[in-house]
């Protein structure tokens, strides 16, 4: 089991840029894939990125390709997801999560398969 702290959220305009961390505890980073999610008020929790334990491309929703970069740290046990050309509707609450799987650059976009979460870290983005 991983702990794991997310932090970097806030208000921003439009347009601006936030950079989201995830700090993992308990085991090391290196040995499970991580995964960004948010969740907006009456909505479902839905994938954004991912990032395997090998490394790696990684893996993008649609809706925020070429906008937002995961990236870790291993060193650091610290995972970040630096947003930029934010819009409104990217106003949500941002979960980072671990899946523990072992197969070399396996990553997983689906909430099920994730094991372990944080406890989320607030986006606002005004128009």
């Amino acid at each position: 089991q991983v702990q794991l702290v997310e932090s970097g959220g806030g208000l921003v305009q439009a347009g601006d840029s936030l950079r989201l961390s995830c700090a993992a505890s308990g085991r090391p980073s290196s040995s499970y894939s991580m995964g960004w999610f948010r969740q907006a008020p009456g909505q479902e929790r839905k994938f954004v990125a991912a990032i395997s334990w090998s490394g790696g491309s990684p893996y993008y929703a649609d809706s925020v390709k070429g906008r937002f970069t995961i990236s870790r740290d291993n060193a650091k046990n610290t995972v970040y997801l630096q947003m930029n050309s934010l819009k409104p509707e990217d106003t949500a609450v941002y979960y980072c999560a671990a899946y523990y799987c072992s197969a070399y650059g396996c990553y997983s976009r689906f909430a099920d398969d994730y094991a372990d979460w944080g406890q989320g870290t607030q986006v606002a983005v005004s128009s």
